[in-house]
This record gives structure tokens, C-alpha cells and sequence, in this order.
């Protein structure tokens, strides 16, 4: 019989190929799961992809047996601080069975819901680098089987590194040449959640929005995920869980990217504990994502320093090399450096082609 440690280490081989061919991050995600599978297997899962600036989901791909329930879900994992994906160590996996020495009532998700659909463990990874967050990935195990070990925690934490990496250049992918960007009509589309998160309605763009985000199965109604996500955010933003702002910049198809941020309707709700379900209710908007917007983004995704984001943000507004130098204290030819150190890692042969994807013109 093969060794574990021997099986683990063929597998993050394996995985490292996966991430080197993926065309885009839901096909990566897929084969990665297949392999996991294969591997230590698990009985449900939930993987989002997030806004690297604000650590939001987005763009989720699960297989959860309480999605009717979906909304009470995304909410408590929200407002839940034990193993919450903002605080796992970059390069670690967490289980819940040692994040709470065994008293899986610690944790207010499976308090007041995971327990209720035998979910007996949860494996939970980041995938975080020097750019942000990219995603994040819970995996569960039911009862009567054994919880996650320690051997299967490090195989999973190892992978962490490469999958924040590839999921990041998924990301830079959608922003090549070619992509069309026509789609998102003026003016934003609004979803009215209540405090707990059902729908209580929207605009009539709405359904058409949600359907091409999260394609729903067969003739179902699309599944509002990243509304729902956003709000839990500002939810737990407002109960002082985690500080990162209601929003997330999401990619629908081709080059578009849209943002959907998340506030109350009048005035804010005082903070109401774990429950989180009082005060007014919670608009939803989506909408074209900014040419800023997508120039932060586009830097994070294709690896900018600092300066070089700064550099593309000038440029972004017009300026020439003489001007841009200007505003960054810098000579002419530490801009022009920087702007060949741009063009390297984009891809871009010159100044019109890379604002030509950085904005979607």
C-alpha cells in the first residue's frame, strides 16, 4: 500500500500541472476538486472566489446539501469568527475539530447550522498572497466518518500557494486581448435583501444579471450568491467581525467586470450580535466596474508593485511620460523603466493596447 506522504506529495505534482494549463478559474477549481477527491475525499464543499482588495466572495462554486437554505449559510459563515478565511494563516489549512479542540459548538456556523446536516468536520483554506486574497475553500465531511487529520490539514495547506497564484492569473486572463466588453446597460441593478438576507425584491434587470453570474441548473431561478455575500459582509462589518468594506468586483463574461456593493436602506443598524437580523433593509447594487476599479484589479492580477499601479493610474488619466514624471517625482526614464517592467508582465506591446484592456475600451 502506497504512503500517504508519498500519495500527497504525486498529487501536489499533479495539481501543479492543473494550475499551469487552467484557461479559467471555474475549470481550475473543478479539476482541483477532482482531485481532492481522489485523494482524501469529502462530502460537500463551497469554494468562492473573492475580491483580493476586500476579501468578499463573489463567485462561488459549491455542492452543498442546505441550499434552500442558502442565505442563513453565507450569513453565519460571515459573522462567524472561528476559522474565518481572513484570519487562516497564508499557506495553512485549518480543521474545525482542532480549531476548537473538539467542542464544535465554538463556532456559531455550526452552532446554529452546520449541526443541523450532520457536518461532522470542515477543512478550510485561503488563498492569499502579497496581492490579496483570491478565494477560499471549505470542504465537509458528515457524520458517521472521521473528521479531517493533520496529514490531510498539510497536504491541503501545501497546495495553497500555487492555487493563489493560479487563481490570480485566471483573474489577469479575463482582462486579455480580444475580450469583448459590451453587455452592462446605464445605471446600476438593485436587489433589496432583508436584514437576513431573503429577497424582498428587484429591478427587472436583476434576473438576467444573476443568471449570467451563477448559471442556475435546468430552468431554476438564479441563486443571488454574491448579493448574498456582499450583504453578510456589511453585516458583519457593522457587528465589528472583520473591517474589509461591503463590495466585490466579479467577472460576468468576455472582458466585463462588474461590482456589487451592499448598504442599508436609511439609517445604519446598531450592532445586534451574532443574530444579525434587525435594522432596515439592504440594497444590493450591480454595476460596471469603474475604470479605477478595474485598473486596481488589473494590477493586482498581473503582479504591479506599488509604484507601477500608481504608474498606470497616471496614465489612466491621460498623462504623458513628461507629466507622469512630474507627479510621481520620478526622471523620464525611471518612468519609462517602469512602464517596460508594465509591458513585461502584461503582455502589452504598447501604451493604447494596455489601456485598451485595463479599462475595456
Amino acid at each position: 500500500m502506497a504512503r500517504p506522504d508519498r500519495d500527497h506529495a504525486r498529487s501536489v505534482q499533479r495539481v501543479v500541472r492543473v494550475c499551469a494549463a487552467a484557461a479559467d478559474a471555474r475549470e481550475l477549481r473543478l479539476a482541483v476538486l477532482g482531485e481532492l477527491r481522489r485523494v482524501f475525499g469529502f462530502d460537500a464543499y463551497a469554494w468562492l472566489l473573492t475580491d483580493p482588495q476586500t476579501w468578499v466572495g463573489a463567485a462561488p462554486l459549491a455542492d452543498v446539501p442546505c441550499l434552500p437554505e442558502l442565505p442563513a449559510l453565507i450569513r453565519l459563515k460571515y459573522q462567524t469568527t472561528v476559522n474565518r478565511w481572513t484570519g487562516l494563516p497564508a499557506g495553512q489549512a485549518r480543521t474545525l475539530r482542532r480549531a476548537t479542540g473538539g467542542d464544535l459548538a465554538q463556532s456559531l456556523l455550526w452552532r446554529q447550522f452546520l449541526h443541523r446536516f450532520g457536518v461532522h468536520d470542515m477543512l478550510s483554506v485561503a488563498f492569499t498572497d502579497r496581492y490579496g486574497c483570491w478565494g477560499f475553500l471549505d470542504l465537509w465531511r458528515l457524520a458517521p466518518g472521521p473528521g479531517f487529520s493533520d496529514g490531510e490539514a498539510r497536504f491541503l495547506g501545501q497546495l495553497a500557494r500555487p492555487l493563489a497564484t493560479a487563481l490570480r492569473q485566471t483573474q489577469a486572463a479575463t482582462f486579455r486581448p480580444g475580450q469583448p466588453v459590451t453587455g452592462p446597460p446605464p445605471g446600476p441593478v438593485v436587489l433589496l435583501l432583508a436584514p437576513d438576507l431573503t429577497v424582498r425584491a428587484q429591478t427587472a434587470e436583476t434576473q438576467d444579471y444573476l443568471r449570467r453570474l451563477v448559471p442556475p441548473d435546468g430552468h431554476h431561478a438564479p441563486v443571488p450568491a454574491g448579493a448574498y455575500n456582499v450583504a453578510a459582509q456589511l453585516l458583519a462589518a457593522e457587528q465589528g467581525i472583520d473591517s474589509h468594506p461591503p463590495w466585490a468586483r466579479v467577472h460576468l463574461t468576455g472582458g466585463i467586470w462588474l461590482t456589487l456593493r451592499a448598504a442599508r436602506i436609511g439609517q445604519p443598524a446598531q450592532p445586534t450580535g451574532p443574530a444579525g437580523q434587525a435594522g432596515p433593509d439592504i440594497a444590493v447594487t450591480i454595476e460596471a466596474t469603474t475604470p479605477a476599479g478595474r485598473a486596481g484589479l488589473f494590477a493586482r492580477a498581473h503582479g504591479l508593485t506599488p509604484r507601477e499601479s500608481e504608474l498606470l493610474g497616471h496614465l489612466i488619466g491621460g498623462g504623458d511620460t513628461r507629466d507622469v514624471a512630474q507627479q510621481m517625482f520620478l526622471s523620464t526614464h525611471t518612468v519609462q523603466d517602469h512602464l517596460k517592467s508594465v509591458f513585461a508582465k502584461t503582455g502589452a506591446r504598447s501604451r493604447q493596447a494596455l489601456l485598451s484592456r485595463v479599462v475595456g475600451a
